[in-house]
């Protein structure tokens, strides 16, 4: 009986692969903010650890100077994923719509998006990984879906288009 435990187990971990689990000793220091200031906007995003070990990702969009985002990213060495199809991210939002995107190269100038919105309360937000399409500053691009082969950065932007505040709590981010 232990061998099938032990086997169930093992066949549930292959086919995922945790990106990050935040906790309180997590090493969040290639975690970084890239705000509308690269463009002389002034929206002022952070991220940093909460007492539960939780990413949090808040600051303020400001529409001044034709700026209005704020995002956060993550980048890492190359992971093969052509094994998973969707993103599952466990987090607390505010009710606002963010986006989530991905990059297959650092060295890509656009990503692949896909918004969606918080509800206010935990949540698991399931992305299909080919559904999330190529956008650069904004525009669309007229190019195939993200083709989920590989992985170098994932990010979360707020740019609604108005002023607001914003917090997103991020617990973990695990591709299945």
């Amino acid at each position: 009986m232990k061998v099938i435990i032990i086997l169930i187990i093992l066949t549930i971990l292959q086919n995922q692969m945790i990106l990050f689990d935040f906790n309180k000793n997590s090493n969040y220091t290639n975690w970084r903010i890239v705000d509308d200031v690269v463009m002389g906007g002034r929206s002022n995003g952070n991220f940093d650890l909460n007492d539960a070990g939780n990413g949090i990702f808040s600051g303020y969009v400001s529409l001044e100077n034709n700026g209005g985002f704020s995002m956060v990213q993550y980048a890492f060495e190359t992971k093969n994923i052509s094994s998973f199809s969707r993103v599952s991210i466990y987090l607390k939002g505010d009710g606002k719509t963010y986006q989530f995107r991905v990059k297959s190269s650092i060295d890509d100038s656009y990503s692949y998006v896909i918004p969606f919105k918080t509800t206010g309360a935990w949540e698991t937000i399931e992305i299909p990984l080919n559904t999330m399409y190529p956008s650069f500053r904004g525009r669309k691009l007229d190019k195939a879906n993200y083709p989920g082969q590989q992985l170098e950065m994932v990010a979360f932007l707020i740019g609604n288009k108005k002023e607001e505040r914003f917090k997103l709590e991020i617990d973990s981010i695990v591709l299945r």
